[in-house]
């Protein structure tokens, strides 16, 4: 017997999306295959959150291409899957005040409490600025195999 995938709506996406699950974020490398990274986000107003510090890759993939896809699983038995592809803004706390907020909303959602979250932002490398991804989806797809 073949289960067959079907979408999901709109209320099953949001409620899905809800969960602290991990994200998996693709960019574009210069010559190679795509880099992909387990993330942290937030999903707010059909838009993702994700923060990732200067000096990684990803950041400097999507310095050069902003185009990004993220890829956020169930996990067994839970078989769904959404699927977001489009084109990141990259913002900072510097010029845009209500970043340290999102990056505080998607650290303690991923924590047991404040304390914990305060803790793991107070760990971060001070010489490295932090970037706030938004990505608007430009294409989304969902699977359901439950």
């Amino acid at each position: 017997m073949t289960i067959q995938p079907h979408d999901m709506t709109q209320t099953e996406i949001e409620e899905f999306l809800q969960a602290p699950r991990h994200a998996i974020l693709g960019t574009n490398r210069p010559n190679g295959p795509p880099q992909i990274t387990p993330v942290w986000y937030l999903y707010e107003y059909n838009q993702i959150y994700v923060y990732v510090g200067t000096k990684s890759a990803k950041y400097k993939n999507l310095r050069r291409d902003p185009q990004m896809s993220v890829c956020i699983a169930g996990e067994s038995p839970d078989a769904r899957a959404v699927m977001f592809r489009g084109t990141v803004e990259l913002l900072f706390e510097d010029t845009t005040p209500w970043v340290s907020e999102i990056v505080w909303r998607i650290v303690r959602r991923y924590s047991d409490s404040d304390d914990a979250a305060q803790q793991y932002i107070d760990s971060w490398d001070a010489d490295e600025k932090s970037a706030l991804l938004v990505l608007s989806s430009e294409g989304m797809l969902t699977h359901n195999f439950n």
